[in-house]
This record gives structure tokens, sequence and C-alpha cells, in this order.
């Protein structure tokens, strides 16, 4: 399947035969690609497919070990970042890569700064970056410290870093995974503009709807390899994830009707500061029933991990009192991690690596963590080791976990099979309440598939459930009812069934559900 342009003239940037290896691992293998002027050109795959490494070399941060790159048809060494930025590439990660109490006119200008004074240089830049944000929709408070910026101002600064270097070539790594919709839409907005000018941009995402909204063509890699490449209008979000993962993937999970029962979790006026004094949740009240999905939706840092961790008893609430199936916590009376437990509640963290598992353990010993006091696996005098690897075993393979190896360093797995690691640890100990941070963060659309079907079947099994999700899509599969956060408030709370993604996307900044009804009234009007 290919959707490959001849012709070099029209290419910007071609790659023949790319081969990149990490000690044993072959990250790409033999990697063609083409890339025609002007357009957009989407690379999805699975997380190590190769993406990234193929990025990194693109740009300069690593060195194939065999091929060629050329670039407006001139065969290139790209030996470092430089060399690429002076050939007209320019990369906008996916974690930013700004100095904070820099504005936003600093952190363009550094490292590209011209002649002996720096006034010159602020000069300079502050009239480019005029006409490039009239030329692009690129608007940002150049005198603002970045600290002080919203992410999406943030991304338009590394946008403009790039462009204000001369890029021609523009690599964004998953652009979306901080942004709002309305967000996400202005920078769509500007990728368009930008290749109207005749820039070709490079969009690296997991977020295969973007894809077909955003893109010319796609590449799909798997597996080190490049696998695929198509024109977007001749190709759907089914058969791209098809070409990922190399067989048929449901990408929504169906949810049928459930019974939904007494109040098991809530919280009453909750608020909590953290050590830096710094107020992350601001009187917030919520519940969840029995047989029932609560969303929670937002940006990233708008108070979601400090919610779960409350419920969770890692941090301590200062006001306000929540109620654990039946078992009250407040400021003054709290319930540890393990007590949490106890009481019948299940946490899947949101960093299964920070929080979930520890990477030197064999996969039988992080599968017990949290409950490795359980007479199940403690004895009076050691661990029971043989309890430990035969319950191991045994969910690995009902939850398909590959490979199905007890034994196997949990790092050695890859972050789907991580992930079910987790999952499969907390739902297996049967909890009436399940706590869910970000259940596909990082994870393969095979697993994606598989994880939401597990959660769906928790709802059947009259479980109350508390899922954040940073991904509008899955909160909108998943839940029943979703509040949105922002700012350590919850703004307001949409039925499932009615939550469109504007809506969402507009509470998610700040615009309560009676200004929505009002903005959506105007438009109508």
């Amino acid at each position: 399947m290919t959707a490959q342009t001849d012709s070099a003239a029209d290419l910007a940037l071609e790659l023949r035969g790319i081969d990149k290896s990490f000690g044993a691992v072959r990250a790409n293998k033999h990697i063609d690609l083409k890339v025609e002027k002007g357009t957009i050109h989407g690379i999805v795959g699975e997380n190590g497919a190769g993406k990234s490494t193929l990025m990194s070399i693109i740009y300069g941060f690593y060195q194939a070990d065999k091929g060629d790159i050329f670039v407006d048809g001139q065969k290139l060494q790209i030996k470092d970042s430089k060399t690429a930025i002076s050939a007209g590439i320019g990369m906008v990660h996916q974690h930013f890569m700004l100095i904070q109490n820099f504005t936003a006119i600093e952190n363009v200008v550094l490292g590209a700064e011209s002649g002996n004074l720096i006034d010159d240089s602020l000069k300079k830049a502050r009239a480019e970056m005029e006409h490039l944000a009239k030329e692009y929709g690129l608007e940002v408070p150049l005198d603002t410290p970045v600290e002080e910026l919203a992410v999406g101002y943030q991304q338009r600064i590394e946008i403009l870093k790039a462009l204000y270097r001369g890029a021609k070539i523009l690599i964004l790594d998953e652009p979306t995974g901080v942004l709002t919709p309305q967000e996400t839409e202005h920078l769509f907005k500007v990728l368009q503009s930008l290749k109207e000018q005749g820039t070709t941009v490079i969009l690296i995402t997991h977020k295969l709807r973007e894809i077909m909204a955003a893109t010319d063509n796609v590449s799909v890699m798997r597996q080190g390899e490049m696998v695929a490449h198509v024109r977007t209008q001749d190709t759907s979000r089914e058969q791209l994830a098809e070409l990922m993962v190399g067989r048929k993937v449901l990408l929504r999970v169906e949810k049928g009707a459930s019974t939904v029962g007494d109040v098991k979790l809530s919280m009453d006026h909750v608020s909590l500061t953290d050590h830096m004094g710094v107020k992350r949740l601001k009187d917030v009240s919520l519940n969840v029933r029995a047989g029932e999905i609560v969303g929670i939706a937002g940006v990233s840092g708008n108070g979601q991990s400090e919610l779960l961790e409350a419920l969770a008893g890692i941090r301590a609430i200062n006001e306000g009192e929540i109620d654990l199936n039946g078992h009250k916590v407040t400021a003054d009376h709290r319930l540890s991690p393990s007590e949490v437990r106890k009481v019948g509640v299940g946490h899947i963290p949101e960093d299964r690596h920070r929080m979930g598992l520890i990477n030197a353990f064999p996969a039988y010993e992080a599968f017990v963590l949290g409950y490795h006091r359980s007479p199940e696996y403690n004895g009076k005098i050691q661990m029971k080791q043989k309890s430990m690897i035969d319950d191991c075993a045994e969910k690995m393979e009902r939850w398909d976990v590959r490979p199905q190896d007890p034994y196997l360093k949990t790092a050695n797995f890859s972050g789907g099979n991580q992930q079910k690691l987790v999952i499969a640890r907390e739902v297996e100990q049967n909890p009436d309440v399940l706590l869910i941070g970000q259940p596909t963060r990082g994870v393969d659309i095979g697993a994606i598939e598989s994880i939401h079907k597990r959660i769906l079947d928790m709802r059947a099994a009259g479980k109350a459930i508390l899922l954040v999700s940073v991904e509008l899509d899955e909160i909108r599969s998943l839940a029943d009812r979703i509040l949105v956060m922002f700012d350590g408030i919850i703004v307001g709370e949409v039925p499932a069934d009615k939550a469109d993604e504007r809506t969402l996307g507009l509470m998610m900044a700040n615009i309560v559900p009676e200004e929505v009804k009002a903005l959506q009234a105007e438009e109508t009007a």
C-alpha cells in the first residue's frame, strides 16, 4: 500500500534505508519515507514502533547506522540538531523546552542571538514575531514570563522558535496531549496556514481522529518498520488501527445499560493544599454510585491527580469530608493507602512507573504490591513465593499479559502489558470502589481495547468507578456522567450522552455550563 510521490523535486524530505539499533534492539529497520513539500504528513504507530527514534534521526539527536537523508533533494549528513536547524528542520517536542521564568520573546531568541547586544536581538525578534503572529495566527504575549502563560500559548512559542530559526520542515511530536479541544482546533488552523505558506509539517500522534482531520498523507510504522503509506482521504481510522496493530481493532467499546445502586464514594466540600501552600482542590463535591462510571475531564494539572491521591490515602485533605465505601475521612481522621484498600477501594495510579510498579521486581512480586500482607501471600516467617508465582501466572493468562512469564522483570514488559499487570492486580482484589487514573496512558492501541472492556466489565459487576483521563474520547466512551475540572474546581457536570467535544472543551477552559449554553444559543441564532 503506497501513496508516495516519485518526483524528487516535489519532496521536502526523503529517507532511504534508515537503520538504527541500540545494542540488540533494532529500533528502525530499513525505513523509506517521502514527505511532499507543502503538505501535512502524519506518522502513526504503537509505542515502540520506532517513530520517535526516526524523528530524532531527522533532527540530529541520533545518527542512523545506515541509510541516507535528503532535504530538498540534497543528500545531508545530519550530525546534530544545529545541522538540522541549518537545513531548515524544526521540531516541537512533546515536553516543551522552555525556560519558565524567561519571557516568551526571550525564549524565542535564546540560542539565536545576533550581534553583541541582546537588545538588538530582541528588537529584531520582536518585529519578526509580530509578522509571524499576523501571518499564521500565532499571537503570544511576548513580554509575559512563560510560567504565567497557558499551555496553548507555550506551544505557540515553541512553534515560533522553530519558524524564527527558518524552519521549512516542522516536526510536531504528540502536540495535542496537553491542549483543550479549542486549543487543538486552533493548532490545526495554524498548521493549515503554515502549509498554505509552503511549510511542510510532520505530525506524530496516536490520536487517529486528529490524523484524519489534519493530514494529507499518513505513514504507518509497526515494530520498527514502515508498513504503509496512504493518502488520508483514501483511508479510515479503522484501517489505520489495523495497520498499526496487525489485526482488526475495535476503536469504541459498546457500553450497555447498567443498574445503578447506592453511593459508594463521595466528597463533600473537600479542599487540599500542597506542601508549597498552593490550594490544589477547592471545595470539591462529588459522588459515585455502584454500577456507574463517573469521568473526570480536564487539561492535565488542574487538580485531577491530587483528587485521586486524596481518595487513595496518599494525600491528606485540609477541609471537608470523604466517604469511602461507608468509611469517613476528614482532615483530622485520615486513612493510609493500606487502610483504603482494606475498606474495599482499589487504586490504579496515573503513573504506573512512579506509583504502580517497581521495575527491578519480577512480575510476581510487582503483582502483589500493596497486597503483600494478605494471608494468601504472607506466611508467618516469609512470603509464600509459590503462591505468589502461581497466582501471578494464572492472572497473566486471564488478562493476556505477554509474555506470560512471572519471573520476567517488570521493566522488560511493554507499556501496555505493564498497565495490564497493574489493572489486573487491583481488579482481581474485587474492590467495591475503583479509582482509575489515565488507564491507557502510553498504551498501545490494541491493549486499549482490552483495558476498556475490563473497565466496563467492572461497571457491569456493580462496582463504583471514578475515572480520570485527559483523553476526551476515552471519557466519552466509558463514563456515564462527566465532571470537568479547572484549577482545582469542579466546573460542572454533563451526562455522557450529551457531552459533545465543544461543550467539554469550553468547560475545560473554565466556562461554566450556563455560559456554554448561552454561547451555543448565540452561535445558532
